[in-house]
């Protein structure tokens, strides 16, 4: 059965299910953020910092003038609802997404969809980058700039020494995350050490289950979606996507 919807009410879906519309709390806070996250299923994280840092303005677009403390005590505080992955691009995501990403840690590690440099070095490298891991697990937290050695790449934005590479291998691979930020510097740790112990204790869902609520996640904050959409609100692998949305579609 195929339905129609006018331009008019396809704008009017798609902006409510974005969180637009609604009259913005009275005092918002670090509850109404959290929400706000769930609702969009993920936040892009961005040094362009023109108004403001990129991950800051969705809460101001729909939420007003909220404090921006509040975001960062979810993400990068003590009792964090959100944790840092590579969601849409490097992202802000519910602490609770994270065994639906676990199948692109997984690929990581084996060198799929990952930076072709950096899955290069986790290649060349693994003896020194399960140094690097056993240097986290040891010391505890760290930035890049605790693992400054090595040679550099060209001069430029990605002029990363092999200690910056080995620890984009281990993000990427799910096996260290960001334990909070410093400015807007990293700090790392193990991610069974930053991520609460219900997370880490979650059962890993089969890829395809996982890609199937991601869909559904992005189908819910969307709204109104192309199947390319659906499938770039989360960079899902094309033939992945094609496959979970048709599935999901055959399940009405």
């Amino acid at each position: 059965m195929i339905e129609t919807l006018s331009p008019g009410t396809a704008r009017r879906i798609a902006l409510a299910a974005q969180g637009f519309g609604r009259t913005p709390p009275a005092a918002p806070g670090r509850r109404h953020v959290r929400d706000l996250v769930h609702k969009l299923g993920v936040v892009q994280i961005d040094s362009v910092n023109v108004v403001a840092r990129t991950h800051y303005l969705p809460g101001f677009s729909r939420l007003g003038d909220y404090p921006r403390e509040a975001l960062e005590a979810e993400a990068w505080g003590g009792r964090r609802g959100l944790f840092e992955y590579w969601g849409h691009e490097a992202s802000l995501l519910p602490v609770a997404s994270q065994p639906l990403l676990r199948w692109r840690m997984a690929r990581a590690r084996n060198g799929e969809g990952i930076w072709g440099g950096v899955a290069r070095f986790g290649r060349e490298r693994r003896a020194y980058i399960e140094d690097i891991l056993k240097e986290i697990e040891r010391r505890g937290p760290v930035t890049g700039a605790d693992f400054a050695e090595g040679p550099r790449g060209q001069p430029g934005w990605w002029s990363w020494s092999d200690g910056k590479r080995a620890l984009e291998w281990l993000f990427w691979a799910g096996l260290i995350t960001t334990k909070t930020r410093r400015g807007f510097e990293r700090v790392y740790d193990l991610t069974e050490r930053a991520l609460p112990r219900a997370v880490i204790e979650a059962p890993t869902p089969d890829e395809a289950d996982a890609q199937r609520e991601l869909v559904r996640i992005a189908a819910g904050a969307l709204g109104v979606a192309t199947e390319a959409d659906l499938r770039d609100y989360f960079r899902l692998p094309l033939a992945d996507a094609r496959a979970r949305v048709a599935e999901l579609a055959e399940a009405g």
